[in-house]
Order: C-alpha cells, then sequence, then structure tokens
C-alpha cells in the first residue's frame, strides 16, 4: 500500500478505508453555489469595520455599506480575534506558522500508480511528525515541528492576503532527517517547493463553535485548523443549533464555552505552541501538560506543593492536587498506560478516608448564586428535581428540549428567593450560557457565577464529623445536622457554606468560604484532625472513591448524547411536576424503556485499569434477543441526523463473543481493591438477572468483567447517612 516506507522502523499502523482528500477550490466553489441556489447572497472583497448590536441582532458596518442581521457568525480565520474584538470579546485563537514540502517526480511512485492503478495512500507518521499525500506525480510532506513558531501573536493585519511566508527548512530539518529516514524514498527526491503559511488553533486544537455566552446571537466558527475537513461539519452544527436550538449531537469538545477567562492572550500563546509542537504526540492518560501554568492557583497552592508534595493538575486553569507524594523528589508523575507510581499512595489516601478522615480542596467545582421572587419556579422549570426546602440540599440533572443530559448540579436553599448551587467547573460557561437564554426579562431572577470568588474543603470519613464539632458552635450530630442538610456557619471562626455531603460517598461535609479565610480553615481542620491521622487527599483518590459507590461524572457518564433513565438518574427526575425543560422527551424515554443502560463492572486485570472509551464485550446468550449493534463511533455517534438512535438488529451464535457497549471512565477501587468500569451497554443485557458473560478490552487483552448491580462500598448508603 505503501512501498516508499522502510518497515522496520515500524511496529504497526492502522488502515482508515475512508480517508481520501478533494480539490480544495473545487469543494469550496460546490459549497458556494449550492448556498446560493438556496438564496443566500456572497458579497466578496467587503471588508467588516463595525459590529454593532441592536435589539433584533446586529448592525453590521462594511466598506460598501450597512447589513442588519439577527444572527453574525464570526468565521473570520486568521482575523477572528479581530472579528471578536469587534464585538467586544478576546476569542482564545493564535496563528501558527505551518511549512510542508512537494518533491520533484518519485520514478517508484510512478510505477506503483501504473502498476496498480490507484493513488499512494495518505501517511501520518507519529514517530517523525510528518504526514504525506500523493500531490501529482510527487509526495506533499507537512510536518509538526517541535520548534514552532506563532505568527502575529498580537494582531493580523488586514491587508495580509495569500502571500506566503518565507519558509524555514532548519525548523523542520530534525522531523525530515527522521522521515527520511522512515521513508528512503523521500530522500532521492528533489524538493521542487517549500511552502509555508499561518493557520489557527486554539489551546486544545479543536475549533471554538457556537454561540458566546453574553452575547446575542453572536456565534463563532473559528480556529478550524482543518478548515477544508471540519468546514462541513462545523456548518452542519451552527445551522442545527440556530433553527432548533441544538447542535443535534455533542459537540463540547469544540464549544466556545469550553473555555473561560483564563485563557488570555499569552495564556493561549503556549497552549497553542505546546499543541502544535504535540500534535502527533500520544498523550499518557496520567499526563499532566506545563504550558501556561501556573494560571490560577487557591491560598493553598504553597502549601499543597511545598509542604504536602503534592502533583498538581490543571482543571479549566485552576492547580488542583491530584495525589501526594511522600517527598518533593517522588512528586512526579511516571508516564504509563499501566498502574504507576502514584497507585501506592492513592490507596494510602482512600484508606486513610475510609477508616479515619481525610481532607481535600474541592475549588475546581462551579459555585453560583441565584436569587430573586421567582428563583424557585425558574429553577424548577430548568432542573429535573423538586428544590429543597430551607436549609436542604438537592441533587438534580438538568436536560435539553430532547431529554438528554446537559448538567448535573447540588442546590442549596439558603431562604425562599435565595439558592446555593454546584457544578462542573469545566461546563460554567456552557451551564451560564444556557441559564441566560431561559432567563425571563422581568428581572426576577439573577445568576450570579461565582468562579474563584468561593472555594472550598472537603472532610471526609467516619471521624469527620468529630473532627468538625472542634470547629463550629453548633451540634453536628445526625439529628441536628442530618444527611442532605445546608447551613451557613463560622468553621473555626470564619464565615462559610456547609453542606452534609461528600463525593466520597462517605460521611462528610464540603465546607466553603470567600479565599480569604480558606488557609485558616484548611489549618484549623489538619490541627482538629491531627489527634485522628487525619490525611490529605487529591482528586485521583476521590474520583477512586466515586467509582466504589457507582456515581457517574460530568464528561464522562453524563453527556448530551444519553438520557436520564440510561444514565441511571431515575431518581432524580420528578415526572409528577408540571413542566421543565425535556420533560416530555423524558417521558417517553421512561414510557418506552431506554436503550442503553449505564453500568459499572468489576474487572479481572492485574496492572493496568481502564482508562475510557474501550470496548465491552459480551458472549452471546438468551438475554441477547434482538440484540442491536452498537453504533459506530460507540456513544458520540450514536444518533442519525434524526435524532433517532442509529442501530440495527444483528444476527446472533451463540456463544459468539460481541462488542455491545463503550467505557465511559474506571480506574482502581482501593477501599475494595477491585479494578472498576463504568460504562454503557444494551438495556435488556443490564437486567440484575442476567447471566449475560461480559469483558472489557484493555490494551489489546479481553478481560473478563461481572456487573455489580450495587456500589461495593455502602451499598445500602447507612455510611453516608448516619
Amino acid at each position: 500500500m505503501f512501498p516508499l516506507m522502510d518497515e522496520s522502523h515500524f511496529v504497526g499502523a492502522l488502515w482508515d478505508p475512508v480517508e481520501g482528500h478533494l480539490d480544495p477550490s473545487g469543494t469550496t466553489h460546490a459549497y458556494a453555489k449550492a448556498a446560493q441556489k438556496l438564496g443566500a447572497e456572497i458579497m466578496l472583497r467587503n471588508r467588516v469595520l463595525e459590529l454593532n448590536p441592536t435589539t433584533e441582532g446586529w448592525s453590521i458596518v462594511t466598506e460598501q455599506g450597512t447589513v442588519e442581521a439577527e444572527h453574525v457568525v464570526n468565521a473570520g480565520g486568521l482575523w477572528a480575534r479581530e472579528v471578536g474584538r469587534m464585538a467586544g470579546i478576546e476569542l482564545p485563537v493564535l496563528a501558527m506558522e505551518h511549512m510542508y514540502l512537494l518533491t520533484d517526480e518519485i520514478p517508484e511512485l510512478v510505477d506503483f500508480n501504473q502498476n496498480t492503478g490507484n493513488e499512494l495512500v495518505g501517511v501520518i507518521d507519529f514517530k517523525a511528525e510528518i504526514y504525506t499525500r500523493q500531490e501529482r506525480n510527487g509526495l506533499l510532506l507537512g510536518t509538526y515541528e517541535k520548534a514552532c513558531k506563532p505568527w502575529s501573536p498580537t494582531d493580523t493585519p488586514w491587508d495580509f492576503g495569500h502571500e506566503l511566508l518565507q519558509p524555514d527548512l532548519d525548523r523542520i530539518a530534525p522531523s525530515l532527517e527522521l522521515g527520511f529516514k522512515h521513508f528512503p524514498g523521500f530522500e532521492q527526491a528533489g524538493i521542487k517547493q517549500t511552502i509555508n503559511g499561518p493557520f489557527t488553533f486554539a489551546p486544545d486544537g479543536n475549533p471554538l463553535v457556537g454561540p458566546v455566552q453574553g452575547l446575542q446571537n453572536f456565534w463563532c466558527a473559528c480556529a478550524v485548523m482543518a478548515g477544508f475537513s471540519q468546514g462541513g461539519g462545523v456548518g452542519l452544527a451552527l445551522a442545527n443549533w440556530m433553527t432548533e436550538g441544538d447542535p443535534g449531537v455533542d459537540i463540547f469538545g469544540m464549544d466556545v464555552a469550553r473555555f473561560g477567562d483564563f485563557t488570555t492572550m499569552r495564556y493561549t500563546n503556549a497552549k497553542v505552541r505546546e499543541n502544535y509542537s504535540r500534535r502527533f504526540s500520544i498523550r499518557f492518560p496520567n499526563e499532566e501538560l506545563p504550558a501556561g501554568r501556573p494560571q490560577q492557583t487557591t491560598p493553598l497552592y504553597d502549601i499543597m506543593l511545598h509542604q504536602n508534595n503534592a502533583v498538581m493538575g490543571d482543571t479549566w486553569g485552576l492547580e488542583t492536587p491530584l495525589w501526594f507524594a511522600p517527598s518533593a523528589a517522588e512528586a512526579k508523575d511516571d508516564l504509563s498506560f499501566h498502574r504507576s507510581n502514584d497507585f501506592e499512595h492513592i490507596g494510602n489516601e482512600v484508606r486513610a478516608v475510609r477508616e479515619s478522615v481525610g481532607v481535600t480542596e474541592i475549588a475546581n467545582f462551579a459555585k453560583y448564586e441565584i436569587k430573586g421572587e421567582g428563583a424557585e419556579s425558574w429553577l424548577n422549570e430548568l432542573m429535573t428535581n423538586i428544590m429543597p426546602g430551607e436549609g436542604r440540599l438537592v441533587l438534580t440533572p438538568m436536560l435539553n428540549e430532547r431529554g438528554k443530559l446537559i448538567g448535573d448540579f447540588t442546590i442549596a436553599r439558603r431562604n425562599k428567593n435565595s439558592f446555593m448551587m454546584w457544578g462542573s467547573s469545566g461546563a460554567q460557561i456552557y451551564h451560564q450560557r444556557w441559564f441566560e437564554q431561559h432567563l425571563a426579562d422581568d428581572q426576577s431572577v439573577t445568576v450570579n457565577r461565582l468562579g474563584q470568588k468561593l472555594v472550598g474543603l472537603s472532610i471526609a470519613g467516619p471521624r469527620s464529623r468529630e473532627v468538625l464539632q472542634q470547629l463550629v458552635d453548633f451540634p453536628v450530630d445526625n439529628s441536628n445536622f442530618k444527611f442532605m442538610d445546608y447551613r451557613e456557619a463560622d468553621v473555626a471562626g470564619a464565615p462559610c457554606h456547609i453542606n452534609r455531603i461528600s463525593y466520597t460517598g462517605d460521611l462528610g461535609y464540603e465546607i466553603w468560604m470567600e479565599p480569604a479565610y480558606e488557609r485558616s480553615v484548611y489549618l484549623s481542620i489538619k490541627e482538629a484532625g491531627n489527634q485522628y491521622g487525619i490525611k490529605d487527599f487529591g482528586m485521583r483518590a476521590l474520583l477512586s472513591m466515586r467509582l466504589e459507590k457507582n456515581f457517574p461524572t460530568w464528561f464522562a457518564e453524563l453527556r448530551p448524547i444519553y438520557g436520564p433513565f440510561e444514565a441511571d438518574m431515575n431518581r432524580f427526575i420528578k415526572l409528577e411536576k408540571n413542566r421543565f425543560v425535556g420533560r416530555d422527551a423524558a417521558q417517553a424515554e421512561f414510557e418506552n424503556g431506554p436503550d442503553l443502560k449505564r453500568v459499572s463492572l468489576a474487572i479481572d486485570t492485574d496492572n493496568t485499569d481502564v482508562m475510557g472509551d474501550e470496548p465491552i464485550w459480551a458472549k452471546a446468550g438468551p438475554e441477547f434477543g434482538k440484540f442491536i449493534e452498537p453504533p459506530h463511533g460507540y456513544g458520540a455517534n450514536r444518533f442519525d441526523s434524526d435524532g433517532t438512535v442509529c442501530a440495527k438488529p444483528i444476527p446472533q451464535t451463540d456463544g459468539e463473543w460481541r462488542v455491545v457497549g463503550w467505557v465511559t471512565s474506571g480506574g482502581y477501587g482501593h477501599s475494595v481493591n477491585t479494578s472498576i468500569a463504568q460504562g454503557y451497554i444494551p438495556a435488556a443485557l443490564a437486567q440484575a438477572n442476567s447471566t449475560t458473560e461480559f469483558a472489557i478490552e484493555i490494551l489489546g487483552k479481553r478481560c473478563s468483567a461481572n456487573l455489580l448491580h450495587a456500589p461495593l462500598f455502602d451499598p445500602e448508603g447507612l455510611i453516608m447517612r448516619g
């Protein structure tokens, strides 16, 4: 298929039979012609000078006059920052110089074409950081070099046209040398042309698509580095979004709302250069990338780093403790697809919580204050659960109109017209945009996103009540401070919000405060817990304990491709409520039964746990019935264009192994000594009396797995309620 390569340098390859290439100019003109047939008017060489919001949309001042529009889409490419600035925003976009070569005619390539009647296939060589495809009788060879270079990092000149940048072969020489070694046919070919031009990236390399929070009908379709190949999908998502109120699929990985104010120009510059230089690098599951850090820190950062030997992670730009090492020299991750050097220490943290008490920082949650005369009614219309009474908490999902999960929150009622709410940090702009879209014009409700104006600590474990009692001036026994209670009170003399709840699934409390108080509260907790051997625990230990309780998490088990009953959120969906967004769709899912079901599985594995997206296998048997084949692409693409599940019945052979689902997240449950995965399988196979055999494929090995029909830790919830 590719005779120019030296196979001795490779151990394997992945083959995609539907890849290919098109003529960019011809395809683009076909798009334009189709748009014109549908009524679009295209105005060339007419620069936009100003964007001014109006009551109906936008007034667009151009060189050839003013245009009134309901919607504006920023598809500005290299000028996306400038277009954003016209609307008062600074988008996290940076252009990078990118080089590729065109070779002279390669005789071996011509012979291959003549002998097979085929072009050479395109190739990506991850080690050499190059990609190739046939270009006439030669090859196009491009690189994503380590020594990358931003282009025009602060402003894009308006007079820049189609001109190319000065080539710099020295910069890409290391990649070329390795490429010539891997593909000897290249080395003998002459270089006909070197092209160097700019194209744009966001900090994570994905596009910026969707409506901008805080602006009416202002949309993004920019930072699309692979504009030609991704443009059709971006356009379809925007068209669905504008006309139907939803993109139709889960595109959060491209949503402009995934970034916040922390993505400043300098931060963006650092992360884009890092992403570009790693474009063809494989990322390990426990790898934390360093560029642009630390960007946000809490008042405990120095203590965590220098006194507690924390290994820190980046959560939406915030430094967050992942685990704690016994010494500063050991405070780093050994990168691995297997259990790593953190395994023993995370286990110690988990056991400290389960056996006595632990403390962890939880500043990396989204925090909101909702108040006003219409606050309760507004929340009831947006959330699936019923709002709590004063001094109480409630857990509640949030759905879109199609009845799919778009949020998961903890809500506390402060008084009649005031609520506190906590959610996923990485989705807070996404959620704030949704909240603003559903606010009434009468100003009866205000939603204040608190960000890092409110930080938090969680104490958990059987001794956590005794620790808390030393720090507060009211009784915290189970009759006076019950499970799911909320209270505003001083903790160690600092004004705080206290939730009787813990994501560990153990007895525990969340304590929220302004940053100015966090240091003193933390030190007081440590002092009060000394007699019980209190131990700091990090995010990885917390996520291990939530697996032991079968708790789902946002971005993994909870995503806009799943319904609430598929996700096993039944007890939080109050269909008896007169109305809430997505209720009719949720009612239909309840009545018809879910297609899929979120499950937890215990895996027989020795030194490797799941990371997410592994296939779940099952052996065909009586429960299969009319077995539905999981759609191509696992969970990400399980809907046809009309929103229906794209699945088809397939024949069964009794005893035959088939892929039936996918893993969403997992890890090791240290207090139950079990490797655990969560994922989705057909609902028919998830019944408690099922005799189906399951397995999960981990790094190419099929490991036997058993469905867990109850949490491995505290299955009846007696400990966390006690």
